[in-house]
């Protein structure tokens, strides 16, 4: 199966169904009997391996640009060094990345799914079997937060696979796109590695564990001196302060979702703040607890 391939050459790609210009930077392969399409860098490939691919599968003669919903040039820019596509210097984009769960899903499918879901075209670019790319003009933007979670639950019900997004800033048109996008990629694939898989992840979200992951060991260390330790002894009280920051220090948003009564909540919170004589509804205390909390959580990671 040319699946098989994507293992093997990672910066391959595999098309929902027969590209219709693929990019001349690509060598394209089909297995007709499995329906199967697949792009790979030439770059990627010796003459040796082209001898050997060529003699189990089809190779496809290819022409012009890479496979795109909008057939702009987006692909060739962002990944093979490439001209700007041709837009308007005074347009902004932003990037919605979104990876799913199962490397078998019908691309064809997720895609359509996909532009179902937003009142105007965008640009969807695969980067492999089970991550991808959505594009959005500033004046194209409609969907928010709430409504791409309820697209991920969507299909989570309809199609059976998970699927997380990140949601990039806005920015102006320009050749510094390629680096903001490589810079959230980065972002992401942290947030998809050390955050667990929630539906939505964004620069606010991911940063707070990301910059602590890059704290010098001498810092992180004050840290656990302060705070941390307390979190070792009473595992209970770090998850519910934890979720107590990140909801906002609503206390009743919290109980609630932890299932406990509020008073409980509160005998937890001020139990803590005994121990440390940290108040966490003062920012500085607030946010020193949660970078504790991420430090801790981390360590319990490795």
């Amino acid at each position: 199966m040319l699946r098989k391939l994507l293992s093997i050459y990672e910066n391959s790609i595999l098309f929902p169904n027969q590209p219709e210009n693929p990019s001349e930077q690509l060598y394209i392969f089909c297995n007709d009997e499995e329906n199967e399409w697949i792009g790979i860098p030439k770059t990627d490939i010796s003459e040796k391996e082209l001898t050997l691919l060529k003699t189990i599968y089809q190779l496809v003669e290819v022409q012009t640009s890479f496979y795109l919903s909008s057939k702009s040039g987006w692909s060739e820019f962002l990944f093979f060094d490439g001209p700007l596509p041709p837009y308007d210097s005074g347009t902004h984009f932003r990037f919605i990345q979104f990876q799913i769960s199962s490397h078998d899903a019908n691309q064809f499918e997720i895609e359509s799914a996909l532009k179902g879901f937003f009142t105007e075209e965008v640009t969807i670019i695969w980067e492999s079997s089970s991550r991808g790319i959505v594009i959005e003009e500033k004046n194209l933007i409609s969907l928010s937060e709430d409504e791409l979670i309820s697209m991920s639950e969507t299909f989570e019900s309809d199609f059976y696979v998970k699927i997380s997004f990140f949601i990039g800033k806005l920015h102006p048109f320009s050749h510094q796109l390629r680096s903001q996008l490589l810079r959230e990629k980065e972002y992401f694939t942290f947030g998809i590695t050390n955050l667990g898989n929630p539906n939505i992840f964004t620069f606010e979200r991911v940063f707070p564990a990301y910059l602590a992951n890059q704290l010098p060991e001498e810092l992180k260390q004050k840290v656990n001196q302060e705070v941390v330790e307390i979190f070792h002894d009473d595992q209970e009280m770090f998850s519910t302060i934890k979720f107590f920051l990140e909801n906002n220090l609503n206390a009743s948003l919290t109980a609630k979702k932890l299932y406990i009564h509020r008073n409980t909540l509160q005998y937890r919170i001020d139990k803590f703040s005994e121990k440390t004589g940290i108040g966490l509804k003062d920012f500085y205390g607030a946010f020193t607890v949660f970078l504790a909390c991420l430090l801790f959580e981390q360590n319990q990671d490795m």
